[in-house]
């Protein structure tokens, strides 16, 4: 997944974490709205009922009984707290009342009926709901809280987005992480079926390449030719085999195994093994240690063998029989630097990082070897330098961690 993709989808989100938090908002208001005194049948104004009450100077007349429903009733007590006009009054609520009883019941309940007031000139005119059909409370609060409101939402607001975004974020990484298991399984297995497909043709030909190469019978030309396949079918095996390695170490499929080593009889043992080969013939091989004895390193052995390898197998591909190759290590601070430095002749490689250039075809530069040599050195918690060495030649460094370190 690209980081695009990443920020599309956290946009996305975002977005719909800030719709759905406006449509809630927007759905409680309308809910208050409806209930309250802007809806239904409740919160026709008083003021309309009141005009519909009218007074001729000897009795009055209501033309309001569409306001007011079936199950509405209105009364208007007079100065004097009589009711002087009712309009399906129950009977349980009062005809005579006190200063004290509309007091009460003005802005709450009268005898358990919810009601609603408005004073007029004549009197107070009361209009009632049935029992149950309305819940008033009272609801009393500073005037501070007015003002810091907005920034109580907008912290709520926030605090719910960052939940959101959280969960999300989570989500995402899991999906993301179960994506890219499938796919390095995906790629592991197809890289591991194409080298096995590899090795077996590959086998047969470098085995008649040999025996071609050591037949006496054969044209001299003829059994260079056959060397050459020998010595080419070989190197395609080191490139399947590099392959094979190099995606296990991006997919942290390869398991380190590490151990205290002495840099100084690794490089030794190392230096005859390559020697011993046969790579180094026609090379003036050199090693390079300091007099003091070197601090231990905790490393792989098979792993950092194989890092050293590919760097003098590269200084004799890219190099004309007859340079020098020289393999040494050195202490700086608390890392140990092993290094490999070519002959004056080379002229594939640059200080630069090899492993990311291209050939002028488009293919990928003859970079395997040396990717595989950054990936070991980074599973290491090390890292890997290009720079010109002390013979003009190209110089590439492993610099380690220490056992101390």
């Amino acid at each position: 997944m690209s980081l695009r993709s990443i920020f599309k989808g956290a946009m996305l989100v975002t977005a719909s974490a800030a719709l759905i938090a406006v449509i809630t908002i927007a759905g409680i208001l309308a809910l208050a709205f409806y209930y309250s005194d802007g809806g239904r049948s409740w919160s026709v104004s008083v003021t309309r009922v009141s005009d519909a009450l009218t007074y001729d100077g000897t009795e009055y007349d209501f033309s309001g009984d569409a306001l007011l429903g079936d199950d509405r009733w209105a009364i208007l007590i007079g100065e004097d707290g009589q009711v002087v006009w009712s309009l399906r009054k129950p009977s349980d609520v009062p005809e005579q009342y006190a200063l004290t009883d509309v007091a009460s019941f003005t802005r709450w309940y009268l005898n358990d009926y919810p009601v609603q007031c408005r004073i007029r000139e004549d009197g107070l005119l009361v209009v009632g709901s049935p029992k149950g059909s309305v819940w008033k409370h009272d609801i009393s609060m500073q005037s501070r809280l007015l003002h810091d409101a907005p920034l109580w939402i907008g912290g709520i607001f926030l605090l719910a987005l960052g939940c959101v975004l959280l969960l999300a974020y989570f989500a995402v990484r899991r999906w993301f992480r179960q994506a890219q298991r499938v796919r390095d399984a995906a790629r592991s297995d197809w890289i591991n079926g194409v080298s096995h497909d590899i090795r077996t043709p590959l086998s047969m030909v470098m085995g008649y390449a040999a025996q071609m190469e050591g037949a006496e019978d054969l044209p001299p030309e003829r059994r260079r030719q056959a060397g050459i396949i020998r010595a080419q079918s070989q190197e395609i095996r080191d490139l399947v085999n590099d392959l094979n390695l190099t995606m296990r170490l991006d997919c942290a499929m390869q398991a380190l195994r590490k151990e205290p080593l002495q840099v100084e009889a690794f490089l030794r043992q190392t230096a005859a093994d390559f020697l011993n080969g046969g790579m180094g013939e026609g090379f003036d091989f050199e090693m390079d240690l300091p007099s003091e004895p070197l601090p231990q390193i905790e490393a792989d052995p098979f792993l950092l063998r194989r890092a050293v390898n590919n760097l003098l197998t590269n200084c004799v591909r890219h190099n004309a029989p007859g340079g020098s190759i020289r393999l040494g290590a050195r202490a700086e601070g608390r890392e140990v630097v092993l290094f490999v430095e070519g002959g004056a002749a080379v002229t594939a490689l640059a200080a630069v990082d090899p492993a990311r250039q291209l050939e002028a075809d488009g293919g990928a530069a003859h970079g395997t070897g040396l990717k595989l040599v950054r990936q070991i050195a980074e599973a290491h918690g090390g890292t890997v330098q290009f720079r010109q060495g002390a013979s003009h030649g190209l110089e590439v460094s492993i610099s380690l961690p220490t056992s101390n370190a």
